[in-house]
């Protein structure tokens, strides 16, 4: 097909039929689009917008570009995902799938690579020494029948279309556009035959949504197309104006995660984690309502029975659980520095945005579609809002490859930091749920 028109079309604001949009992700898919002109079509795309009935034939057409997976009929183990917009430090999906494991769940997770400044799920399992995030789609449904719960990337069959675009809109400043984000995650999520989805979807600083009120847009759109394709849907706007946890890089934020499982986490980590729980128990009827799915969630999470799972699940993918256990014992990077305050009083501000522009310059993400990630840099001991501090503590530690990147790291890394003389309160992760 001729993409140009398309491509004028948009830029003058004019609307894209179903019939063009289905058209041009078949195509793009058989090769028969250059990246360029899918490039400058997602630019007019992010500037012009789509509509309800544009999106949903979008999401449509990608999801359709490709395989759906199919799990056997068992009304008492639903099938179920979570999904976040990104944010720094966010590690939710890690230990939140062998938990929805142990609560009865099936868990086809399929997971993605970083955008921006964030991280991506995959890039932190990767970190992890033999993990297999490339399955096929038989591998996938066997794992998630047998085990319960699987977190792998998209495999060659499922939304192709999808998997070429992601990778674009990474390196054109495409990302933060409402459509394409609605696009991108509810074809792969739609594709994972689901029956109930919990959405995270982040605003802040270091988000895709700046506003509240951004991300409650996103989120309706989301909720209303993945409601009408038959996926009982729920979203949580959380702030992401400070890091999620006290880790951001890859290997890190998994560190993070086991101690979650051993519930020896952050408590903003757990409590984000436990409500995702909460609300699919809520969604699939296996809970009465939200208290009575904590309290469900909770005796769970504390059992000791996800981490168990965790174990399990990255041994069925590969994983040398000796090498891994082995380097959770150890700094992985080759220099660690750790800065202390300057002053005595209350953590006010810990910017996440400067601290995930920081780990991406430190090599723990990528400035193009073509860059290797060092999964080992980051930062940890993030001095959380609101934290007390006094001289002997620790506002944040630089996991570097070199003396000169670790101090130009912690120079930067000041600056994100803001310390008040009075009292700070803690950042509420979860301001509202659609």
């Amino acid at each position: 097909m001729s993409v140009l028109p398309l491509i004028e079309a948009k830029r003058e604001g004019k609307t894209l039929s179903a019939e063009q949009l289905t058209s041009l992700v078949a195509s793009f898919v058989r090769g028969e689009i250059p990246d360029y002109q899918m490039a400058a079509l997602l630019m007019a795309i992010y500037f012009r917008g789509l509509n309800a009935n544009e999106t949903r034939a979008l999401t449509s057409a990608m999801r359709d570009s490709g395989d759906v997976l199919k799990f056997p009929n068992d009304p008492s183990r639903p099938v179920v995902d979570k999904h976040s917009t990104g944010g720094i430090g966010d590690k939710v999906s890690l230990p939140l799938a062998p938990l929805l494991a142990c609560l009865g769940f099936r868990v086809p997770m399929i997971s993605g690579r970083g955008l921006g400044i964030t991280g991506g799920t995959l890039d932190k399992l990767d970190s992890i020494p033999g993990f297999r995030s490339r399955l096929t789609g038989e591998e996938i449904t066997k794992q998630v029948e047998e085990i319960g719960c699987v977190i792998c990337g998209q495999t060659e069959t499922m939304c192709p279309a999808d998997r070429l675009m992601y990778s674009l809109r990474d390196v054109t400043g495409t990302v933060p556009s409402i459509p394409l984000i609605t696009a991108s995650i509810l074809s792969k999520k739609l594709a994972e035959g689901i029956e109930a989805l919990v959405l995270d979807v982040k605003f802040g600083s270091a988000a895709f949504m700046q506003t509240r009120e951004q991300a409650r847009e996103l989120a309706r759109m989301m909720t209303e197309i993945a409601n009408e394709s038959g996926v009982k849907t729920r979203a949580l706007l959380t702030d992401m104006n400070s890091p999620l946890g006290r880790a951001a890089g890859n290997w890190l934020e998994v560190k993070e995660s086991v101690q979650c499982l051993e519930d020896e986490g952050p408590a903003d980590l757990k409590e984000l984690v436990i409500q995702c729980a909460a609300h699919l128990l809520v969604q699939t009827n296996k809970a009465r309502d939200i208290c009575d799915a904590c309290l469900k969630t909770e005796e769970v999470f504390h059992s000791g029975a996800p981490r168990r799972k965790w174990d399990e699940m990255l041994r069925a993918q590969g994983a040398d659980l000796d090498a891994f256990n082995e380097k959770l014992n150890r700094s992985a990077a080759a220099v660690t520095v750790e800065l202390k305050p300057k002053q005595i009083g209350f953590v006010h501000r810990a910017d996440a945005r400067t601290i995930g522009e920081v780990v991406r310059d430190l090599g723990g993400g990528r400035m193009t579609k073509e860059d290797t990630i060092n999964s080992d840099v980051g930062v940890d001991q993030i001095a959380a809002v609101g934290t007390p501090i006094d001289f002997d503590s620790t506002l944040f530690r630089v996991h570097a490859c070199t003396q000169g990147e670790a101090l130009d790291a912690m120079r930067r890394l000041e600056t994100a930091f803001q310390i008040s003389s009075s009292p700070v309160p803690a950042v509420q992760r979860i301001v509202e749920v659609l």
